[in-house]
């Protein structure tokens, strides 16, 4: 065989090999298992995949619809269930017990000598005013606190209530208003009080230390109002209104309870927009402005919000002190920091509902204003506030 030049190179190419008479024609000689490349020096090794589920379910999957109720949810539940364990306290349990047999007779239907009335005309319409007004109170300390962003800033301590409260005493002393006209007295007694502070604060653009201060400011002037207009009646007018003035549920009626239910039944849905409002505004006016939200408007439908929560239940019960302070640092506590006007609601006809138990029971010959129990109350929890404040320097 002659030799052939390859093209391009200077070698010529070498006879062709003979087959291998070993190999049969149709068989396939296997290709040689190619070598996996080594790893390159410096390389970074993949991160190992952690466990698919959390320890603490022990590696195993939960089964959907059975996850743990949040902190929100539990607190919800627990307050319910200790306003209902209360209000069935003050049933069997407080000053002129009533028998089981004989309430469950009278819950039913039944007319029971002696317990019938005390439980309808008295007992029940307490019970539902007292979650009313406490829930309208806590839900307004809340939304003044987180719109404030400061403990002290509910409506008690800045001023709102002492503008309904002045307004009612007003006009009751002059006027002699009772039931939906007090209530409207005392609605426009604390919205002027509300705008006239938020005026001071210059229009909204200090949310902070400056209302709180023209707050105390205008609720001290307002104390100073109440008692010159005591001083200008009959000393029975001026009782009466003492009495008022204390924080009361003994005049509870179911006039009076559904007047407040049809109140909050316009206001208290209004929280789940005010709750989105309230956690934008959160992250500071700037930002909140970036996001497309109307500051100055949002803080004004805020504070009117609040106002109309804390004037209807001034209304009806009277200025029950600490009830808005207390709820809103409560309910926030327990549910971790996280959107809690529904919670400090609960926690607020809580407070209430656990204090008429204490008011009627604490002493044995006299019966307390739930307003005397709740002061005694957040007294303790005020002191509190400000020694902390104090050691974080704020």
């Amino acid at each position: 065989m002659s030799r052939q030049m390859i093209a391009g190179t200077g070698r010529t190419a070498g006879p062709a090999p003979a087959p291998d008479p070993a190999v049969e024609p149709d068989e396939v000689a296997p290709a040689a298992a190619v070598p996996a490349p080594a790893p390159v020096s410096g390389a970074i090794p993949k991160p190992r995949r952690g466990p698919r589920f959390p320890p603490e379910t022990g590696g195993v999957r939960r089964p959907r619809g059975k996850r743990r109720p949040g902190p929100m949810a539990r607190v919800n539940l627990l307050a319910s269930a200790g306003i209902l364990v209360a209000v069935v306290l003050n049933l069997v349990a407080g000053r002129h017990p009533f028998a089981v047999a004989e309430l469950l007779s009278a819950l039913s239907g039944e007319r029971v000598p002696g317990v019938s009335f005390m439980l309808w005309e008295d007992r029940l319409p307490q019970a539902a005013v007292g979650i009313l007004a406490g829930a309208a109170f806590g839900a307004s300390g809340a939304i003044f606190q987180r719109m404030l962003r400061n403990p002290l800033a509910s409506p008690d301590v800045i001023g709102v209530g002492y503008g309904a409260s002045a307004a009612a005493v007003a006009g009751m002393l002059f006027f002699g208003a009772q039931g939906i006209g007090l209530s409207l007295i005392a609605c426009a007694g604390a919205l002027a009080v509300a705008l006239l502070i938020y005026a001071i604060a210059d229009s909204g653009k200090h949310t902070g230390a400056r209302l709180i201060l023209a707050g105390i400011a205008v609720a001290a002037m307002l104390q100073g109002i109440i008692q010159y207009l005591l001083t200008r009646t009959d000393v029975r007018t001026a009782g009466d209104a003492l009495r008022w003035l204390t924080g009361s549920l003994s005049a509870s009626t179911w006039e009076r309870a559904g007047m407040l239910a049809a109140a909050l039944a316009i206001l208290l849905p209004l929280l789940v927009p005010a709750a989105a409002k309230l956690r934008i505004l959160e992250l500071g006016d700037d930002t909140a402005a970036g996001l497309g939200l109307h500051v100055r408007g949002t803080r004004l439908g805020l504070i009117l919000l609040g106002v109309g929560l804390t004037a209807v239940a001034t209304a009806v019960t009277g200025p029950l002190a600490f009830v808005s302070f207390l709820a809103g640092p409560l309910a926030l506590r327990l549910c971790k920091g996280r959107s809690h006007l529904g919670s400090a609601a609960l926690v607020g006809a809580l407070l209430v509902t656990a204090a008429t138990f204490i008011a009627t029971n604490i002493l044995h010959d006299i019966q307390l204003p739930v307003g005397v129990v709740t002061g005694a109350l957040g007294a303790p929890f005020l002191i509190w506030v400000l020694v902390r404040a104090n050691k974080e320097g704020s």
